[in-house]
């Protein structure tokens, strides 16, 4: 029997650190199922899905967290259920930056019903005006009921000068 671990790493960025991640991990036997990882502001961060034998999982946080620098949170978990009816949507939004964007596209997407299921974002500078734009794209299960135009409409409305592109995924 494998438990299996979703683990949370963050510290100091450096070379090397997804490798010594990766060779503690595989030291003890764990096998590394999936993973979402990222630099930001010279910080490592990132989430991890891994399996390993029952009775070795306080040997692979031990191990993990030897990783000179990183904080390590572990969460054991079991097989996600099966999903409910829906489908799956790619968001991708443009527009000028301003405080609490992601707070109200969030604040939308949950009262139509909206499960976000990854989101990555930045801030950058528009190439003519220097202006700061936001860019985001999301990935979205959405219920049945739910129409891309019903949710086309609703996030236009936070801005008029706010690029809506939705596609089925």
């Amino acid at each position: 029997m494998r438990d299996m671990l979703v683990l949370t790493v963050s510290g100091p960025d450096r070379t090397g650190l997804v490798e010594a991640l990766a060779r503690k991990l595989a030291a003890i036997g764990a096998n590394w199922e999936e993973s979402r990882m990222a630099r930001l502001a010279g910080q490592f961060a990132g989430i991890l899905l891994v399996t390993c034998d029952n009775g070795k999982t306080d040997q692979l946080v031990a191990a993990v967290r030897d990783v000179g620098g990183l904080q390590v949170t572990v969460h054991k978990t079991s097989a996600a259920p099966p999903p409910v009816a829906s489908r799956h949507l790619r968001l991708d939004l443009t527009g000028q930056d301003r405080a609490g964007i992601v707070r109200d596209v969030s604040r939308l997407l949950l009262e139509l019903g909206v499960n976000i299921e990854e989101l990555e974002s930045e801030v950058t500078s528009a190439p003519m005006s220097g202006e700061h734009m936001f860019h985001a794209t999301l990935d979205l299960r959405v219920p049945p009921s739910t129409t891309v135009a019903t949710i086309r409409s609703k996030l236009e409305t936070l801005a008029s000068e706010l690029m809506v592109d939705l596609a089925e995924a």
